[in-house]
């Protein structure tokens, strides 16, 4: 698996989400993550850890998982080639919006 099928799984991506705001133990990433069971959060982990998205080191009893951001520049790369389009498109929207008022109020 390579980093995009992992990040391709919502799940993973919200585990991803959970760590670009700080560090966490296993059992807190278990609970912000309440719809899945103990053993999937942990075959998602694994799955981070193998494509090199997320470390773990032991800390006692606990085991805490630290995002590697550094891993995340593949998808940059990979973004970074469409980017230049991304203008263009709003430019468009924005003279849609703006050709068609009444299509779009504004609340």
């Amino acid at each position: 698996m390579d980093v995009f099928e992992a990040i391709a799984e919502p799940s993973r991506r919200e585990v991803l989400d959970l760590l670009a705001e700080r560090e966490r133990p296993a059992g807190e990433l278990v609970e912000h993550l309440h719809r899945l069971t103990q053993p999937a959060v942990s075959r998602h982990l694994r799955i981070l850890r193998e494509v090199g998205l997320v470390d773990v080191r032991p800390e006692g009893q606990k085991r805490i998982y630290v995002l590697r951001a550094d891993r995340l520049i593949e998808i940059e790369n990979w973004i970074s080639r469409y980017r230049k389009y991304w203008p263009r498109h709003l430019d468009a929207l924005e003279q849609h919006l703006a050709d068609n008022p009444e299509e779009h109020p504004h609340d």
